[in-house]
């Protein structure tokens, strides 16, 4: 997958960029494997915008994505490479032999024509699922669950990765994309590879219609806004902030408060944290 950038014709493309979407083979997805995509515009079941900043954007269809990988000892042929408007790694569509379809997302380097498959011990190539008690020690790895048989949870971003450090008493310790190092259940299920289009993160959107394709609204800085409105607000000009850290709108800090409960239950998983030094 390549950059193509635009010519800079007007103003809201010059430097503007975006992916070629060369690797994609068809721009019709698997009817049976969408669903409709209802829009909330950031607002809960009261009608109160609970996350701002969102609303408009294209029509979407949802894709089913198997997360699970549970259909076991079947190999699958991937019959395409798509475009997924509700994530950043693009899929592909897997056809088994009873005719079964899934979607799953696209490691790099998979191609048209490849097998696929899942189960207790099969070879560590591209696109395969098994255990993380049974691959090898070094091996990168995405789509990994945190309990096994809920489906993947991590890993799962364009680019993103983890790789297996070592195995402790029916533990794998992992290290994940953020830094964070992570101990796992043998039984947990990754996918062998790396998530595709690694590329994305270049990408300059070079306009604000663009950003509102993608359902983002536009972000008022809280230094341009009253007093009242923001705790930033007010006074003539550009002037500091007034406080000693960047505040959120309700008066709460915005920057390095840990949010993560200390009586966790998960914290006893943790090798070493993202933030450690």
């Amino acid at each position: 997958m390549g950059i193509k950038k635009y010519k800079p014709i007007t103003n809201g493309t010059r430097n503007m960029s975006a992916l070629d979407y060369k690797e994609i083979t068809t721009n019709v997805p698997e009817k049976s494997l969408t669903e409709v995509l209802k829009k909330n515009g950031g607002r809960n079941n009261q009608g109160k915008i609970t996350v701002r900043h969102q609303g408009g954007g294209e029509k979407q269809r949802y894709r089913i994505i198997d997360f699970k990988r549970n259909k076991d000892g079947i190999e699958g042929v991937v019959k395409t490479i798509e475009y997924d408007p509700s994530r950043t790694a693009f899929i592909s569509l897997i056809q088994y032999p009873d005719g079964e379809k899934r979607y799953i997302i696209r490691p790099e380097g998979l191609k048209v024509g490849d097998k696929v498959i899942s189960g207790e011990n099969v070879d560590i190539q591209t696109g395969n699922c098994l255990p993380v008690g049974n691959i090898p020690v070094g091996t990168f790895i995405h789509n990994l669950e945190l309990i096994p048989g809920h489906g993947a949870q991590l890993v799962r971003s364009a680019g993103s990765s983890a790789q297996i450090l070592g195995k402790d008493n029916g533990f794998v310790i992992i290290r994940l994309s953020s830094g964070e190092v992570r101990r796992f259940k043998e039984a947990c299920r990754a996918t062998i590879g790396v998530v595709c289009n690694g590329e994305r993160t270049l990408i300059y959107v070079g306009k604000a219609g663009k950003s509102r394709h993608y359902g983002i609204r536009p972000t008022v800085r809280g230094s341009v806004m009253n007093p009242v409105d923001h705790p930033h607000g007010g006074g003539e000009g550009t002037q500091p902030i007034g406080h000693k850290a960047p505040m959120t709108p309700w008066g709460k800090k915005a920057l390095g408060v840990k949010t993560r409960s200390k009586k966790n239950p998960s914290n006893k998983f943790i090798v070493r944290r993202r933030n450690s030094k």
